[in-house]
């Protein structure tokens, strides 16, 4: 299906069809925070007519793999590890899904994400690095970055927020600036989240139609939607110019956002030699009981009004 030219009706009633699955994946995010680990008995478990990976398997991945970020999480607390995660792709390639479900189950005080807006004018005068230094993390704890300092080597540089000389800079500064952190202990791990075009316009197209991801569709995204070539070109050099051993970069095909998910999630938990920690027995306290407490009535005024 090419997005530029006109659907014919059978191309159309494949379109709608993918429209309606991926309204049905937004809904199976807040679907996910219901389910316990084990399995639910209302958990659909159908196969999608394309083939794409059972929603109740997938649940059922997806949790088992959250049980592993846990003792993940554990172990880089207990042996004070420093840990930085870059997420990068184009607009809507599943980055921020794929966060949501890794940070979903953690502790937001060890593990936290950093999704810092455009630079101000203060910023913009200050070493191009500056600012993302104060979100690095301190032993026991894990970053990611929703884009990173690579915004340099993306969007600033296709829609010419920046110079040819500031990308050139940025190209020869940033393998010294991660060998530096990598060197200083802080464990340094990069996806690109790799999209195809027309996957990128179904996507586009389900945050225009749907009221609660429209807010997700802001002008820059439009634009980069009509310099496609320009950003592939630009990820082509990114990738050739930063890959190094220290920080290599892993791309994550991402047009089956489940698959996409579970994958990451899997390679991320590879990434690392960590091992469960023992937890100590917790005994629940007897509550002290005082014959002088009572406790007081909430006012009338003060309470929720139970609507449900």
């Amino acid at each position: 299906m090419n997005p530029s030219s006109p659907l014919s009706n059978a191309e159309r009633e494949e379109l709608i069809a993918k429209l309606e699955q991926d309204l049905l994946d937004g809904y199976d995010e807040e679907f996910e925070l219901e389910i316990e680990d084990e399995d639910h008995p209302n958990a659909p478990d159908g196969r999608h007519k394309d083939g794409a990976l059972a929603r109740g398997a997938y649940f059922r991945e997806l949790f088992r793999l959250q049980r592993e970020l846990v003792k993940l999480q554990d172990w880089v607390v207990q042996e004070r590890r420093k840990a930085v995660i870059i997420f990068e792709g184009r607009d809507s390639a599943g980055k921020g899904g794929v966060i949501k479900r890794i940070t979903q189950r953690l502790n937001p005080r060890v593990a936290r994400v950093v999704a810092l807006p455009a630079p101000n004018d203060r910023e913009r005068t200050q070493w191009y690095f500056q600012r993302y230094v104060p979100h690095l993390p301190a032993a026991g704890e894990i970053v990611l970055f929703d884009r990173s300092w690579y915004n340099r080597a993306g969007v600033e540089s296709v829609m010419g927020f920046c110079s040819a000389e500031d990308v050139e800079e940025f190209f020869r500064s940033v393998p010294e600036f991660e060998r530096m952190l990598v060197r200083s202990g802080i464990q340094l791990i990069k996806y690109w989240f790799s999209i195809s075009d027309e996957e990128q316009h179904l996507r586009f197209l389900s945050r225009i139609h749907d009221p609660l991801k429209q807010w997700k569709l802001s002008p820059m995204d439009l634009e980069s939607r009509s310099r496609w070539e320009d950003y592939t070109r630009a990820k082509e050099v990114m990738l050739e110019r930063t890959h190094i051993a220290e920080a290599p970069w892993w791309v994550v095909p991402a047009d089956d956002k489940k698959r996409a998910r579970l994958n990451c999630i899997a390679h991320l938990l590879g990434q690392f030699p960590f091992e469960e920690v023992p937890r100590p027995e917790v005994q629940l306290p007897e509550r002290v009981r005082h014959e002088d407490y009572s406790r007081h009535p909430v006012p009338e005024n003060m309470l929720v009004p139970p609507r449900y």
